[in-house]
């Protein structure tokens, strides 16, 4: 079982944040986010959700087993162009990459 405190304070920690800097970037109060700790409460879903985007990271992200991978701003630049092509500049798109990789 994911130990969801322990993944907050590993990704916080990670990035040299306080407690405190934890809840500026997610809009949380600090108050919340210690009385988890204090009360070993878990996160709402909503408020998990203000924690995942402050770590940048989606909840899928926070939540796998490492094994996910992370998407460098360039690919996440291209799957968002991506879902504005219709059907057909998909394939035209695939069949372009497919003969310079192949």
């Amino acid at each position: 079982m994911i130990d969801i405190l322990q993944k907050i304070t590993n990704q916080r920690t990670a990035r040299n944040w306080t407690e405190y800097q934890l809840a500026l970037r997610s809009g949380l109060p600090q108050s919340t986010i210690s009385s988890w700790y204090r009360k070993e409460m878990l996160p709402s879903l909503p408020s998990l959700e203000k924690i995942c985007n402050a770590f940048d990271m989606s909840m899928a992200q926070f939540l796998s087993d490492g094994n996910f991978t992370e998407l460098s701003p360039s690919q996440k630049e291209l799957l968002d162009k991506w879902e504005l092509l219709t059907p057909s500049q998909k394939t035209a798109i695939l069949e372009l990459l497919r003969t310079i990789v192949d």
